[in-house]
């Protein structure tokens, strides 16, 4: 079940997101559960910052956010993961598809988002959805403890109203 996130939702989000499997493909490098609040306010605020609940336990989560203006056809998701006990049982996927239905019934076209060049599993994820590589931006992310630098793949998906990806 999808649902905004709450502020109790923080202490599984920090387990989450901090999770090493996890956590080097999201913005921000390991930190003591403590100094999460940093990471967690923001998203919160945003109001829309979502948790996906499996069996009462919030087991993932995402941003989508819309643009405005002339490009309120478009929604930028990302913060996209699941708790690595669940990888590969197809939360992600339905987690995926609810997201891409959800938008696509609100009049969204266009769903860009970015992944880590060095993030083959999200990449392969993200095209089975039909999400295609639109760019790079090269040194675009840099991890504390990493020497060099990673690119940023850009991705964007068109989707068909009422139908999801076009």
């Amino acid at each position: 079940m999808r649902r905004l996130a709450i502020p109790a939702d923080q202490q599984r989000v920090y387990d989450i997101y901090m999770h090493p499997e996890v956590v080097p493909y999201l913005g921000f490098d390991p930190m003591p559960r403590a100094a999460f609040g940093k990471v967690f306010e923001p998203l919160f605020e945003s109001g829309s910052f979502y948790v996906y609940e499996h069996a009462g336990v919030v087991q993932g989560f995402y941003k989508v956010q819309r643009h405005v203006g002339r490009a309120a056809h478009v929604a930028c998701l990302g913060t996209l993961a699941v708790a690595p006990e669940v990888k590969g049982s197809g939360l992600a996927r339905q987690i995926m598809q609810e997201v891409l239905d959800k938008l696509a019934a609100s009049g969204i076209r266009r769903v860009e988002l970015t992944v880590e060049a060095d993030n083959p599993r999200a990449i392969a994820f993200y095209e089975h959805f039909g999400f295609v590589h639109e760019g790079t931006q090269r040194a675009a992310y840099k991890r504390a403890g990493d020497e060099g630098f990673v690119d940023e793949l850009m991705y964007g998906l068109l989707l068909s109203p009422g139908r999801g990806p076009a």
